[in-house]
């Protein structure tokens, strides 16, 4: 191999091991207990939460059909909520260097 070869495999190597960490170290916890989380959960999830009592106490009640649909429901949520975790912790460790602080790193 020549010499300009060598040099480009050492330096795309490096780049690939190094994350794009840029020393920004962001706060010291991550997560739920914003006022964000407080308006989401409890104002614009309302009308869900009184669909889903509706299920089961309005008339005519079809529990196996309300059911149906708590299970929907939460199999959508789980599956944004899994999501948007594992995105999360991606792009702590691109961008930032490691995890976000609740998670240890390396895992």
């Amino acid at each position: 191999m020549n010499f300009t070869a060598t040099a480009l495999d050492l330096s795309t190597a490096a780049l690939a091991n190094l994350p794009l960490y840029h020393g920004y170290s962001g706060s010291d916890i991550t997560g739920f207990p914003g006022p964000g989380s407080w308006l989401i959960f409890g104002v614009v999830l309302m009308p869900v939460y009184v669909m889903t009592v509706a299920w089961f106490v309005g008339k005519p009640s079809q529990p196996k059909t309300g059911l149906l649909g708590v299970v929907y429901l939460v199999g959508i949520t789980a599956q944004m909520w899994i999501g948007m975790f594992l995105l999360t912790v991606l792009i702590g460790i691109v961008f930032y260097g490691g995890a976000p602080e609740p998670i240890p790193w390396p895992f």
